[in-house]
């Protein structure tokens, strides 16, 4: 789906990316995506929510493990974008409480 995201780039206002944390693999391809969504001029006005899904299932590398091997705190520094990030658990509800909270700011502060 990737290559047909810039299509839906128009009059959009927040971002929720999501990442697999139980699939390390998968991690490079999703950092290139992030990476292409942040630099589309469209969306330099977006707010952005990394969720970081699946923390309740085994992996044999750490949250923090991920957030160093993408660089995150050099891609939120660097960034346009104001960029949150929340570890879930999709399965269990950990987390979705601060997403919820984050899509009413959100909305809240472009609506």
């Amino acid at each position: 789906m990737g290559p047909i995201w810039s299509s839906y780039y128009g009059n959009c206002h927040s971002l929720l990316f999501m990442v697999d944390t139980s699939n390390p693999t998968q991690l490079s391809a999703s950092c290139v995506q992030l990476l292409a969504l942040l630099s589309a001029e469209q969306l330099a006005e977006a707010s952005v929510l990394i969720l970081f899904n699946k923390i309740d299932l085994p992996c044999y590398m750490t949250i923090e493990e991920i957030k160093s091997l993408i660089r995150l705190p050099d891609l939120i520094a660097c960034a346009k974008q104001n960029i949150t990030t929340v570890e879930i658990s999709a399965r269990k509800g950990t987390g979705l409480s601060e997403v919820l909270r984050w899509l009413e700011d959100t909305h809240r502060m472009n609506g």
